[in-house]
This record gives structure tokens, sequence and C-alpha cells, in this order.
């Protein structure tokens, strides 16, 4: 039994489970299944109660992450980007489109790919009141949801033309499927051995720092630097305290700035609030071509805050300045 007889024998819960769980961060096959949807409506399903079915399920999802990124800040959208390769870039591309085009980002994030998942907590990250958030959302979702709906009910015999042929290539479809996998997979091996070069970054925890800063003499040049992406900045934020910025997106021009502190007997420690500390291994590996001498502080922020390090708040000129959405 194919998708489309999927659909029309269990349509309207099949669709409203996977729209809720797509828009609260679950990665499935939502526009296939509003395809089929609008095919199976030819076979029994009714129109006029699947979409508003599917709008309120994608709502609800939404409004699920919108309340998670309200109450968690940027940890939700770092758990998100976590299976990404790149989860600092996840989450910079993603907020940056919401600020240069604010809160109407909305309307069509469903549309394009990674930023559908990652609007809604977007939003609550950056205090968006809810009442807007929920009007923008649910225009977006009616957009989406119609458009693919009837997408699939207007082509309804094309897409079985479709879902027929594949049934018949079911060899060639698995071989695809395969030489898909086999891909996906050399490109996470040859990433994984591209990481391996990070290895040899030396790592000191926040306590042995904290106790070496206690015991250094004036005279000792030692610079702690904050790699953290602009994008992870809530107002009111925090950093280690004498800590100065480092841009991780634009290195090539920090590394220029940092050549003043890259003296042999000056110490540079990296600290970032990512999974393993990946920026500031991959910032520390660039400043170690340099013939830098450079550690990361292993577990970044929370290890810190964890040994008893004094903070302060990020000055006004290194945080990145939110969209007002009121």
């Amino acid at each position: 039994m194919g998708l489309i007889e999927v659909i029309a024998h269990h349509g309207y819960a099949v669709t409203a489970i996977v729209l809720f769980l797509a828009c609260a961060g679950v990665p499935l096959p939502v526009s296939i299944t509003l395809l089929a949807a609008g095919a199976a409506s030819h076979h029994g399903l009714q129109l006029s109660v699947l979409l508003p079915l599917a709008c309120g399920a994608a709502i609800a999802g939404d409004t699920l992450l919108y309340f998670g990124g309200r109450y968690t800040g940027w940890w939700l959208l770092a758990v998100m980007c976590r299976l990404s390769l790149d989860p600092e870039g996840c989450i910079f591309r993603s907020a940056d489109y919401f600020y240069k085009r604010g809160a109407k980002t909305l309307l069509v994030a469903k549309f394009i790919p990674g930023l559908g998942a990652m609007a809604a907590p977007l939003a609550g990250s950056l205090n968006m009141r809810f009442w807007r958030f929920l009007r923008l959302d649910a225009l977006g979702a009616v957009f989406y949801c119609a458009a693919w709906t009837m997408a699939g009910y207007v082509f309804s015999r094309f897409l079985r033309e479709i879902a027929e042929a594949l049934a018949q290539a079911g060899h060639a479809v698995l071989i695809l499927v395969l030489l898909l996998s086999i891909g996906y997979a050399v490109g996470f091996l040859a990433f994984t051995i591209r990481a391996r070069r990070y290895r040899a970054i030396e790592k000191i925890s926040a306590a042995n720092l904290h106790e070496r800063l206690q015991l250094l003499t004036p005279d000792r040049l030692v610079v702690i630097a904050d790699v953290r992406s602009h994008g992870y900045y809530d107002p009111g934020m925090k950093r280690i305290k004498n800590s100065i910025r480092v841009e991780p997106n634009r290195l090539k021009e920090e590394v220029v700035a940092l050549r003043e502190f890259m003296a042999p007997e000056c110490e540079i420690y990296l600290y970032c609030s990512c999974l393993r500390d990946t920026t500031s291994v991959r910032v520390a590996y660039m400043l170690q071509q340099e013939d830098c001498k450079v550690q990361v502080i292993k577990g970044g922020m929370k290890a810190w805050i964890k040994a008893g390090g004094e903070l302060e708040l990020v000055p006004e000129g290194d945080v990145r300045h939110l969209p007002q959405f009121d």
C-alpha cells in the first residue's frame, strides 16, 4: 500500500501527527505528506477538514517550540542543530535571516529548508510577543499547508503515476538510496578525518586556569578570548571577566587584529558555548598556524562558572542588536 493509500485510509490522523511532530522539531517529510493528503482527497478525504486540521497541528508544534525558545534561549537552538556538521553555522544562518527580515520571516519560513524548524524557537528567543507570533505563524502555516495540499490535489494523477513507477522500479530506487547513503557516509568520514587535525589542540580545565590566573605576575601577558558567535547573545549575557571578543565567522580579519598578542611569551585561552568546544578548537587551530601559543578552556563558559570564575556583562558594542518586533 502506497503513501497515498495510507493517507486515504488514515489521512486525518497521519497528517495531523506528521505536521505536529515536524513543526515540533522531528525531521519528517511534511511536504510529501501534504502532497499525498491532497492527492488522497480524491478518494474520501475532505479538504474542508484536512486543511484546518493540518494548519492547527502545525501551529501547535510551532507554539511548543516558541515557548521552548522563550524559556531556554539559545540552548534549544543548539540542541536542534546538534545533528548538523556545523552546529554554530546552523544557528547563525537562521538567526541572521531573522535579523535581516524581522518578524515577517514567519510568513515564508516553512518554505525555506532549515529555517522552517528554527523560526519558531528563534521568535521565542528574541522575545516576540506571543500573539504577534501566533498571528504571523498561523498565516505562514495556512500558506504552506494550502500550497502543498492543493498541489497534491491538482496533480493527483501525476503523483499516482510517479508512485506506480517507483514501485515498479523498486530495485533502482533501492540502489539510488544506497548510493546516497554511501555518499553521505563518505562525506561524514571526510569530515571526521579533517577534524582529526584538531586533536593536537591543547585544552585546560577551567579550574586549573582559574588557579593559574591567581598566581600570575603582572609582567605575564595573558589573553582570554570569547569566540562565541554573535548569534548566541541574549540581552544581558555575560562573559569571562576581562576577556576580549574574537568573531569566529570572520577569522581572517580577527587574526590580523590579534597579531599584537602573538608574541611567544603571550598565552591565549579560548572559550565558547558549543558542544565539544567545537568553535574554540577551530579558532585555536587557525591561531596555531600563526605560531600563536593557544589553549582551549575545556567546557567553556559552563565550566568557568562552575569553577567560580568571575564574569562581566558583554559590552554593548559586542552584542548583536536584535530586531524590534513591537
